[in-house]
């Protein structure tokens, strides 16, 4: 009825801010490859704590906007939560094997004070 007037229905301008918000939510390939260059140890490095902790905190980044706007989409939370609790994890492994790495780290991505 609203679309016969040349206006879209609230719920469906909600769906399409959703849906042009799911585009930008999700991280290229290109991106991917450009933080692991910037983080690994040596060429062909890509599982190293250092590009896994950069990579996660470059997920959480693009969805902490999301939740802004949907404040009771909780089942999107609990996948950031998880996301964070693994990057605290393998910030913890890394603080125990690494001293020196693990604050090159937190100062490149800016975690920490």
């Amino acid at each position: 009825m609203y679309q016969k007037y040349g206006l879209l229905h609230l719920s469906g301008l909600k769906a399409l801010i959703n849906s042009l918000e799911l585009v930008k939510m999700t991280m290229s390939a290109a991106q991917k490859a450009e933080i692991v260059k910037d983080f690994q140890r040596q060429a062909g490095d890509t599982g190293s704590s250092e590009v896994q902790i950069a990579l996660l905190t470059a997920r959480i980044n693009d969805l902490t906007p999301h939740f802004k706007v949907n404040t009771k989409d909780h089942h999107s939370r609990r996948g950031l939560l998880k996301l964070v609790s693994r990057r605290r994890r393998l910030l913890d492994y890394l603080k125990s094997t690494d001293a020196e790495s693990y604050r090159a780290v937190i100062a490149r991505l800016g975690l920490r004070k």
